[in-house]
C-alpha cells in the first residue's frame, strides 16, 4: 500500500470511531431518540465507506466497442 492509501484508511478509520463515539455517548446520556433517527444514516455511511474501500480487483476488459449508428432516417 501507498503511504495515501495508508493515511486514507487511517483517516476513514478516525472518522468511523469518532462518529461511533459520540453515538454511544449520546445513548448513555439518554438521547436514544436520537440515535434511533440517525441509525439509518450511520449504516448509509458504513456501507458507502465499505463499498469504497473494497480493492478493485476486477480488471476492465480492455476491448473498445465500436459506435453503433442510430437510424434516425429509416424510423418508421
Amino acid at each position: 500500500m501507498s503511504r495515501k492509501q495508508i493515511s486514507a484508511v487511517v483517516a476513514v478509520a478516525v472518522v468511523l470511531l469518532v462518529v461511533f463515539g459520540w453515538s454511544t455517548a449520546m445513548a448513555a446520556m439518554g438521547h436514544a431518540g436520537l440515535i434511533a433517527g440517525l441509525a439509518p444514516v450511520l449504516g448509509l455511511t458504513v456501507t458507502q465507506v465499505v463499498r469504497g474501500a473494497r480493492s478493485r480487483t476486477a480488471p476492465a476488459s480492455g476491448h473498445r466497442v465500436a459506435a453503433v449508428p442510430d437510424k434516425e432516417d429509416g424510423a418508421p
